[in-house]
């Protein structure tokens, strides 16, 4: 209870709902619990205490019978102070204490009263809650409170005068008002009460003493509630004033209290007052406390007047009636609320009114004001039951009433808050409800409604009630029957005006037509029917008691929805004829169909239903016997049918379809009886135009005319009619279709005209259809009538569908070309190419206008389908590969068409023929399914179509295609294929647009269609598949491609001899298609195809045009994909180059000329397939590992075609290209090789390699037949000197590129880093017996290169090079000495690192051997000769006598050089003579030398010659003296000192 504070209110309710449960066990201690927390807790705020209160309230009320008297005590104390603990009035917290102790009250009212009457004292304004507790305790505890109440009125009364506020004056009402109540409840129960002396004059006094203080003082207050609170108190309280005193007083009462009217919105009380002062005072009723009080007070009202008619019935009459002609509405149906109230409650005095009453209310029966008709309606209800409606006058009440009935439905309109406007729908409905009533409950108005409600049956204005009256009719006739088997009869003597059997039996079978229709029209009219059978016609009791039931149970069974009208019709029309069967009387049957006839008109408005009468009418004649009738009615539905109806002329038609079943002849005479009647009398010329009826009209009639002789030719018996089709049906047909003007044939314009022509003629169609299988029949006019169909079709305009003549024509054309004979090739293909573009070709329908006027997609429906069944007609004539093959070779580009609203349909129609075709299938025989894989190439490529519906549809195609192949395989057409049935679950797939989804999902169709598709098929599935790439449709081209590549990839190993078609195609589709993703797609599938096929695929290639171009070019850079794969395409094309010689010699034409090289092709093209595949960044790992085979191999290939020319016819092709710029890459055989062997080193991760050697101009000069060998020397030496793979040296032999490369490499220490050394130098001993000149030379050169590449080898392999260059200095095929100046320029770098040893053996040899060159004409060989000379000397020690001499031969050559005209041959003289200086034995002269011959100083020859001289003569005599040829001619030389060098001898360079 603490926890009462918190101010959460779910808190505070749940503390309520604790203490509740807690007293349900312990009342006792929870109640002293909380009187003991009260009274501890005085401060405590008064919500908190409410919430203790109403607690203790729920605790008491729950367990009164349990309480104990001490505890009661307890409570009532606590009640009653914390009630009157507040003077001022705190209402929820005295409210509460109040109610503690009425709840105590209801066992201990001693008690009670006994602790509250201490707060009532005399004289003493009591607390507003004390009179409160007192009012209740009175109307909770009658028994217990009414003793008391009379000293209470006593001690009251005079505190009536003390009262000043409102709020008390309120509550001293409030108590006399249930002070009286409670009397009123005790006086009528004084044999249970206590005391059963007390009396109603026991308190008349005190009552009418508060009666005048509450009349005349408080009843005039100007506050409305006190004054309802006294108006509240008078009602009860009057019933307890004496009567007298209440009479007198009513005079002053009744005009005071209506006074109040004016005053009071709330009128309840008021009209309760006035009812209660009304004399007699009628018993006091009960009141619901839920019921609102303008109910009560409509009730009240209600009663006053049942009160005053009882009394005053004429003055009450004549008060009432005349309001019914008021113009107010609330006037005229209070009046007729009021009227009811008194028929119903004051029947004895107005029965000799009823005449009165009846005769007044022919006003209210015009109202057209729903709430009167509702009023009037009930008013009619209380009359029935009273006896008014027997009355004169009575049937009047009973026609409005089943007008109300069928009043018709309003559209749902939005109503405001507040209206309270009635519809003509509840009118209705309270009138259908009310009629049932009577006719059911209401026995005495049986005789009244039977027969008289049949009246209502047949006239169409009643149409809406049928559903009520055939359900009451239904009842009364079945209770009549039960009275007697002759009660039901309609007695015609006693009723003229009633319906005959036969347009009864005509009404409810037509109505039944629609039998959901008006609430379910159709089975309660069925069931009237049934009842009336022995009315009808006593013969039908056996049929109809058997058939009706039947059919509505029919109608019971199905909805709306599911109903077929066609079917349901036709068992009407079954039964109509059954019961024409049944009855056989003609007699009958005449009056039966002109009824039918006559009740034609009444049905206008009525389409659905009019048109089934006249079938009705159609059977009925059928079954006449009478022939000039059956003429005699023809010609009346012809003068009378409204021809401008659609639905009168299909009506027409029938009927006479129907009715030429059973006379075929005289249908036919009538038709053409009324053409040449009147109304065709005239012709329709252009001068001569109807006069009684317009253009429009005659072409409705001839519209109807040719629909009647189609219906004639499908019912009529197909013996009879066969044989008039053509000459009589169609020759009328025609010659009401087109019109002759002026002798000319005009066609008309008129839709209906052309329309009805078409269905006449579908239907003459489907009669030959259904007649031929009696016998052969040969349409000869098929032709014709096709023909006019495709022309009717071609009419039709392609921006829009507006009419459903494309629909129906195509609808004929497919009964038509069933029949025979066969149609003509032509006149086949101009159908289908006509009714496709008429149908597929449409705009998509757009909402809007269109829509509206041409009824939507419901027609472009009708019309899809009208063409499925068009093309699946054809297809059933030739259900072979062959015509599925032709089939499609007319949907193709339709099924292709870059409109997606166009390949939709197309696709659509290409599944259900499909599927047709599998359905229809029946392979007697296994025969190949020929164009399979053309046909799946066309639809597997849709099932990525931007077009969801296109891509499931497709899918649908595949799986039909798959299946029919199954069936031509010899499988049975229910085989289920595992495989094939995972097509359908990859439908799902297909349902969003993810590309990456859709894409997957087709690669998995395709591995489907892989293992499905024969090998035989497999070829023109790929070639057609191809042809996919091409599409309008992107993602159709991208599926194309991975549906390619896919089958490849499944069965491309089985396709080797296809290989070259297959490339040939990419490049073509390459050349045709310009997209990437095509150009990506068409790289993959050369590649998968070389994965499996490398050689055909590289032969294939290889014999592209060259040049090669992009296309071309691609496909080779495909072939890198993958290393593995390219490393074997690498070594295909490398055995290619060296297989074949790489140029062949022609002789030119020109006398003279020398012999031309000419490339071989095959090397050429595999040298520009090198050169693509390895431009593509992916062939570097397999580059790298093929890197010495194409490394040598394309080195070879650049000598071998140092001036080879291309072949003139590519010449000319090239010339060609680069006009048109597309071979921007040079086709010359040189210039390919280079630069492939440029893209292998960049490839191969050699590019700095490549790049230094275009720095420095070698690859240029590669390509120049004069400097060839510089440009590998440059290659070679950017080789030697940068990393280079560590394998791309280990190749075979080559000649003079070689050589160049490798004596490049000697001069480099990257020999002795790969341990080649000893290999690269055999290969080059070896070459010194080349054939070749420049080789031996290039040899020596690159032996001599060992010196400065592996100097410290030369030593040990010394000897085997001196030996080497002295062989080369021997070369006897040396013409210009150029072997001999390369092995003494060899040999001048050798010898720095040989070993004394090695060359002292041939130093003579050698110095004798170059001592001829000293005088050469070649300035090279003068040099090198005189630079080896000079080194020689270094090695003359250990030999000095043998050399000397040879210094001494040569000396006069040395100083006579040194005038050499070349500078590097005085340079060389210069050093060897400082070189051999030392070796002559005269000092001086070795020190002029080194002085004098210096390199940079210049030489005054004369002078140092001179001094040269004086030298050699002043020097003692030595060795060379002795030798010297002309040493005897000196004499001996004097003794002096050498002279002095001159200055003049030599200078300083400059």
């Amino acid at each position: 209870m603490d926890a009462t504070t918190d101010k959460d209110p779910l808190v505070q309710e749940q503390i309520y709902n604790a203490l509740c449960y807690l007293g349900e066990s312990e009342p006792e201690e929870i109640l002293n619990a909380c009187d003991e927390y009260l009274r501890q807790h005085d401060k405590l705020a008064y919500p908190h205490r409410v919430i203790i209160l109403k607690a203790m309230e729920t605790v008491v009320k729950d367990n009164i019978g349990l309480l104990e008297k001490s505890t009661a005590k307890v409570v009532i104390f606590l009640a009653s102070n914390e009630m009157t603990k507040s003077k001022e009035v705190i209402r929820d917290w005295q409210q509460a204490a109040s109610n503690v102790l009425v709840a105590v009250g209801q066992r201990f009212i001693n008690k009670v009263m006994e602790e509250v009457l201490t707060k009532f004292q005399p004289g003493i304004l009591p607390h507003y809650f004390v009179m409160q507790t007192f009012a209740n305790l009175s109307v909770s505890n009658v028994f217990g409170m009414v003793p008391f109440l009379n000293s209470i009125l006593g001690t009251m009364l005079p505190m009536l005068g003390m009262a000043k506020q409102d709020h008390m004056k309120s509550v001293f009402c409030y108590a006399l008002q249930h002070f009286s109540e409670s009397i009123q409840e005790y006086l009528a129960n004084l044999d249970k009460a206590p005391d059963p002396t007390v009396r109603k004059d026991t308190f008349s006094n005190e009552i009418f003493s508060a009666y005048e203080v509450l009349f005349n003082s408080w009843l005039q207050h100007r506050e409305a509630k006190l004054r309802l609170a006294v108006v509240e108190a008078l009602g009860p309280m009057s019933y307890l004033m004496p009567s007298e005193k209440l009479e007198e007083q009513l005079p002053k009462l009744i005009p005071g209290i209506l006074a109040l009217y004016k005053k009071h919105t709330e009128a309840f009380y008021i009209s309760k007052v006035s009812r209660l002062a009304l004399p007699p005072a009628s018993a006091r009723s009960g009141e619901h406390p839920s019921v609102p009080l303008t109910v009560k007070n409509h009730t009240e009202v209600l009663r006053c007047f049942t009160v005053l008619a009882c009394s005053f019935p004429d003055r009450v009459l004549a008060f009432l009636l005349p309001k019914l002609e008021s113009s107010n509405e609330r006037t005229r149906v209070g009046t007729l609320l009021i009227m009811r109230q008194i028929i119903n409650s004051a029947p004895s005095q107005m029965e000799i009114k009823k005449p009165f009453i009846l005769s007044s209310m022919k006003l209210p029966l015009q109202d057209s004001n729903n709430k009167v008709k509702r009023a009037v309606v009930q008013v009619i209800s209380a009359m029935a039951h009273h006896g008014y409606l027997e009355q004169p006058g009575g049937e009047a009440m009973l026609e409005f009433l089943v007008r109300q009935c069928a009043l018709p439905s309003e559209p749902p309109k939005k109503q405001l808050p507040d209206a309270d406007d009635l519809t003509s729908d509840s009118v209705q409905s309270i009138s259908v409800n009310t009629l049932f009533l009577l006719s059911t409950t209401v026995d005495r108005m049986n005789n009244v409604l039977w027969p008289y409600l049949l009246e209502f049956v047949t006239p169409i204005q009643f149409t809406n009630a049928l559903t009520p009256l055939c359900k009451s009719l239904m009842y009364l006739a079945t209770k009549k029957q039960e009275e007697g088997e002759n009660a039901s009869l309609i007695r015609y003597d006693l009723n003229a005006n009633l319906p005959s059997p036969y347009a009864l039996t005509t009404r409810l079978l037509v109505v039944s037509s629609q039998p959901y229709s008006g609430e379910c029209r159709g089975a309660a009219a069925l069931r009237l029917l049934g009842v009336l059978h022995y009315s009808v016609h006593p013969a039908l009791d056996q049929l109809w008691s058997k058939k009706v039931p039947l059919l509505v149970e029919h109608v019971e069974e199905n909805t709306e929805s599911s109903l077929s009208q066609k079917e349901w019709e036709e068992k009407l029309l079954l039964f109509l004829q059954e019961t024409l069967v049944a009855v056989s009387d003609n007699t009958w049957i005449c009056h039966f169909v002109t009824e039918m006839c006559r009740q034609l008109n009444s049905y206008n408005g009525f389409v659905l239903e009019k048109n089934f009468l006249y079938k009705c009418i159609g059977t009925t004649l059928g079954a006449c016997a009478s022939k000039d009738l059956v003429q005699k009615q023809l010609q009346e539905l012809l003068e009378t049918a409204r021809y401008h109806e659609e639905a009168e002329r299909e009506g027409l038609a029938s009927c006479f379809g129907i009715c030429a079943i059973n006379h075929l002849e005289e249908t036919l005479a009538k038709l053409e009886d009324f053409v040449r009647s009147d109304v065709f009398k005239k012709s329709v010329g252009l001068f001569s135009i109807f006069k009684d009826r317009s253009d429009n009209e005659v072409e409705k009639i001839k519209s109807t005319l040719i629909l009647c002789y189609g219906y004639v030719a499908v019912y009529a018996p197909k013996e009879l009619v066969l044989s008039r089709i053509e000459a009589d049906i169609l020759k009328n047909i025609f010659q009401y279709f087109n019109t002759k003007v002026l002798g000319i044939k005009v066609e008309t314009k008129d839709l209906t005209l052309k329309l009805c022509l078409i269905r006449s003629i579908c239907m003459i169609s489907q009669a030959i259809y259904n007649g031929v299988k009696c016998g052969d029949f040969i349409f000869s006019r098929k032709a014709e009538l096709v023909a006019q169909m495709v022309e009717f079709i071609k009419a039709e305009p392609l921006e829009a569908m507006r009419t459903p003549v494309r629909q129906r024509a195509m609808i004929t054309c497919t009964y038509l070309v069933i029949l025979e004979p066969h149609l003509s090739d032509p006149d086949r293909t101009e159908l289908m190419d006509t009714c496709l573009a008429g149908v597929l070709a449409l705009p998509p329908l757009e909402p809007g206008k269109e829509r509206e006027e041409s009824g939507g997609d419901m027609l472009y429906g009708d019309t899809i389908s009208a063409l499925k069944d068009l093309l699946k007609s054809l297809l059933q004539r030739n259900l072979t590969p062959h015509g599925l093959q032709d089939m499609f070779a007319h949907l193709g580009p339709w099924i292709k068409s870059n409109k997606e609203h166009e390949r939709q349909r197309a696709v659509e129609v290409s599944a259900a023929l499909l599927d047709f075709y599998l359905s229809k299938l029946n392979v007697s025989t296994v025969i190949p399914f020929y164009n399979l894989g053309v046909l799946i190439a066309l639809f597997s490529p849709r099932c990525s179509d931007s077009l969801a519906s296109v891509r499931q549809h497709a899918v649908d195609c595949v799986y039909c295609l798959l299946y029919i192949q199954l069936c031509y395989e010899g499988f049975a057409r229910d085989h289920r294929d595992e495989m094939v049935e995972g097509l359908k679950a990859l439908k799902k797939g297909l349902e969003e647009p993810d590309f990456t989804v859709l894409f997957h999902t087709c690669n998995n169709i395709a591995m489907v269609i892989g293992k499905r598709v024969p090998p035989d098929q497999l070829m023109s599935l790929l070639l057609a598949m191809f042809e996919g790439l091409a599409d309008p449709d992107k993602n159709c081209s991208r599926a194309a491609t991975v549906m390619i590549n896919s089958l490849l990839k499944e069965r491309g190993g089985v396709l080797q001899e296809k290989v070259p078609d297959i490339i040939s195609i990419i490049h073509s589709k390459l050349e045709e298609v310009d997209e990437e993703h095509i150009r990506k797609a068409a790289q993959q599938t050369v590649y998968i195809l070389a994965s499996q096929h490398k050689s055909v695929v590289v032969s294939s290639l290889l014999g592209s045009a060259l040049p090669f171009d992009s296309h071309t070019c691609a496909m080779w850079r495909s072939l890198a994909t993958e290393p593995a794969l390219t490393s074997q395409i690498l070594e295909q094309l490398l055995e290619k180059v060296n297989r074949d010689v790489p140029y062949k010699e022609s002789k030119c034409f020109l006398l003279g000329s020398g012999a031309e090289r000419i490339a071989t092709p095959l090397p050429l093209a595999a040298t520009c397939a090198l050169y693509e595949i390895m431009s593509a960044p992916e062939s570097g790992a397999a580059v790298l590992g093929l890197y010495p085979p194409l490394f040598v191999t394309l080195l070879l290939r650049v000598s071998c075609t140092v001036g080879v020319q291309l072949p003139k016819n590519l010449q000319s092709r090239e010339r060609r290209s680069s006009s048109h710029g597309l071979a921007p890459r040079s086709l010359h055989p040189c210039s390919r090789a280079v630069e492939t062997l440029k893209v292998m080193l960049a490839r191969g991760g050699s590019e700095e390699v490549a790049r230094a050697v275009g720095n420095a101009g070698g690859w240029d000069l590669m390509a120049s037949p004069e400097r060839h060998h510089d440009g590998v020397a440059a290659l070679a030496g950017a080789s030697a000197t940068r990393p280079s793979p560590p394998s791309w040296f280990a190749g075979p032999s080559l000649v003079t590129a070689e050589t160049f490369f490798l004596l490049q490499l000697l001069n480099s220490n990257v020999v002795n880093d790969l341990m080649l050394l000893e290999t690269v130098m055999d290969n080059m001993t070896g070459r010194q017996k080349d054939a070749c000149t420049l080789v031996r030379m290039l040899a020596l050169r690159g032996l001599g290169n060992i010196a400065s590449g592996s100097p410290e080898k030369v030593r040990k392999h010394g000897a085997k090079l001196l030996a080497s260059m002295v062989n080369g200095m021997d070369d006897k095929d040396d013409p210009h000495n150029l072997v001999a100046l390369e092995a003494m320029s060899s040999l001048s770098k050798l010898l720095d690192h040989v070993e004394e040893r090695d060359i002292q053996s041939m130093l003579l040899h050698i110095a004798i051997r170059i001592r001829p060159f000293f005088d050469s004409e070649q300035p090279d060989l003068r040099q090198s000769s005189i630079v080896l000379f000079g080194n020689l000397s270094r090695f003359s020690e250990g030999n000095c006598e043998v050399f000397f001499e040879q210094i001494l031969n040569g000396l006069v050559t040395l100083l006579l050089h040194l005038q050499d005209p070349k500078p590097e041959v005085v340079r060389a003289c210069k050093f060897a003579l400082r070189m051999c200086g030392p070796n002559m034995g005269c000092e001086g002269l070795c020190d002029m030398f080194l002085n004098h011959l210096r390199e940079e100083r210049s030489l005054h020859y004369g002078e140092f010659m001179n001094n040269v001289c004086k030298h050699l003569v002043s020097s003692r005599p030595g060795p060379w003296h002795r030798r010297c040829p002309w040493g005897s001619c000196w004499g001996p030389a004097p003794v002096c000192p050498p002279p002095s060098p001159s200055p003049g001898l030599s200078s300083a360079s400059p």
